[in-house]
């Protein structure tokens, strides 16, 4: 299955998805810093509200963090 873009905002060179994977039926905030050139990944867990993950991805703890190079 493909994961469903469920909100998208840039804001300050930051790209932030949330994103939907139906097959595991799990949510994931994924945060690409153009300026650092870092892609975080982060699980909303149990408990946690999809749109807080979303709108203040950095108080949670990455699962996956990506350095891109050029």
């Amino acid at each position: 299955m493909y994961n469903r873009e469920l909100d998208h905002r840039v804001n300050d060179g930051l790209d932030v998805r949330m994103l939907w994977d139906p097959g595991d039926n799990k949510v994931t905030v994924v945060v690409n810093d153009s300026r650092t050139g870092e892609v975080y990944e982060i699980e909303v867990g149990p408990g946690d509200s999809a749109l807080d993950v979303f709108r203040h991805p950095f108080a949670y703890e990455p699962i996956r963090k990506i350095v891109l190079t050029s």
